[in-house]
């Protein structure tokens, strides 16, 4: 007779285990400790076979015929149900395994070494933040373009297209990673192409009329910051380094006595060469008395432990009265000191490139070269330096250069081409910034 919910009810334990037919191999397991267990039994191959259901009350009778209906079909179909469920087990957790959000996070860290720290969290508190919240724990390979679109109009939404912009070429990187690795076939972003609107190019903000770079630096000099801050503001645009390298700066790199600071690129992990002006090796013996003992120059104010604040910069730059979104920049010390050395000192653009550690893919190919034209370079940030004191301090600086320095003159007048010398000559002339035991006043 098969069971209803009132007779299941009243079912109960005994000092064994014991059964309970409903009909067509459905049956109620009742355990002693009290457990009423649907189980179903069914041949296949040849071979008696169980299949459990789940426990009551959990799964009601109505959902267990649901389920040993179900069974009896996959029966009739020559399938047997244990094994159906197991590979749909599988599948469940090959989905959960392959997930995007499973997926980005392994691609991270596969690629985070090759960027610079603040990249790396700037690009996984996107994804935290406006991704995975709706594509995480989706299965990579079933996601469509218009659910990456739906992410994507949610960001642009809150008036941020350029983010917008930058999680689709992050979900692009993920999907191909994935390709890649075996866990997807294509990568659904390139059909989003054109789907957001253009984001409205810009530069950092930046200073390059000399006027008016002549009033940061004498704003510069009047800042009622803390003294390292100020120090950095001070070598900024004496050095135009990027922003992360400067107050990234360990004493270690640094040959005061050789007046040089070598370090490694943060986007290249290449190693550079910045020779220092006169001015720029003053500031830092002066600073040196203060944070000579740990390990950054620019130590921050909460902890020695730890360079100064990435925002450290663009703050001080506030404080003086200057918007960092329309004026200046800790960045667009590059820009100033690109555009000044070139319109206006008449440096040649080979020089002033690889000093910006830009790739300047030449005849042999070599995208950068840490000691080339460092004779030229050396006279260049000094020419730079004292170009800056002049402008601080109002004078009439003429248009012209003051000192020609090209590639071809190497910073010597009367100097031949390097590759017009015999190999000795160009060994001397194109000398290399060479690692020298570190050389600071303690």
């Amino acid at each position: 007779m098969p069971l209803s919910d009132t007779a299941i009810r009243k079912i109960k334990p005994t000092g064994k285990p014991y059964k309970v037919a409903d009909e067509k191999g459905l049956f109620l397991l009742v355990t002693p400790p009290g457990g009423k267990l649907w189980r179903m039994k069914y041949r296949f191959g040849g071979k008696e076979k169980l299949i459990c259901f789940g426990a009551y009350p959990d799964v009601p009778l109505v959902r267990a015929r649901e389920k040993r209906d179900e069974s009896r079909k996959l029966l009739a179909d020559g399938i047997d149900p244990a094994d159906n469920r197991k590979a749909q087990k599988a599948a469940k957790m090959d989905r959960a395994a392959n997930s995007f959000e499973v997926i980005a996070r392994e691609w991270f860290e596969a690629r985070k070494s090759k960027w610079a720290p603040s990249h790396s969290t700037r690009l996984l508190r996107r994804l935290e933040n406006d991704v995975f919240p709706w594509l995480g724990g989706r299965p990579i390979a079933e996601i469509a373009a218009p659910e990456i679109l739906a992410v994507m109009r949610r960001i642009e939404g809150r008036g941020t297209l350029d983010t917008a912009h930058r999680a689709h070429q992050d979900c692009g990187q993920v999907f191909r990673y994935a390709v890649a690795t075996g866990r997807a076939e294509r990568d659904p972003t390139g059909d989003l192409r054109g789907a957001l609107p253009t984001a409205s190019g810009g530069h950092f903000a930046s200073i390059t009329d000399p006027t008016s770079v002549g009033e940061l630096l004498r704003a510069i000099d009047g800042f009622k910051g803390t003294f390292i801050v100020q120090c950095a503001l001070k070598l900024a645009p004496m050095l135009f380094v990027r922003p992360g390298e400067l107050r990234q700066a360990r004493w270690q790199e640094f040959d005061l006595d050789k007046a040089e600071w070598k370090y490694l690129v943060t986007k290249t992990k290449t190693e550079h060469c910045v020779p220092l002006a006169s001015q720029a090796v003053a500031i830092l013996r002066e600073l040196h008395a203060l944070s000579g003992h740990t390990e950054f120059v620019f130590p921050g104010a909460r902890s020695n432990g730890r360079a100064m604040s990435d925002a450290a910069v663009n703050a001080a730059l506030r404080r003086m009265g200057y918007d960092t979104r329309t004026e200046i920049t800790g960045h667009g010390f590059r820009a100033m000191a690109r555009t000044i050395l070139h319109e206006v000192l008449d440096i040649a653009p080979e020089v002033i490139e690889h000093q910006l550690a830009h790739k300047v893919p030449d005849a042999l190919g070599s995208a950068y070269n840490r000691t080339k034209f460092l004779p030229a370079r050396r006279a260049m940030m000094q020419q730079w330096a004292d170009y800056l004191d002049k402008l601080k301090a109002g004078a009439e600086v003429p248009s012209g250069p003051e000192i020609p320095i090209s590639p071809i003159t190497q910073a010597c007048p009367a100097a031949p081409d390097s590759a017009d010398l015999p190999p000795t000559s160009r060994t001397l002339l194109n000398s290399p910034c060479t690692p020298n035991s570190r050389s600071i006043p303690s």
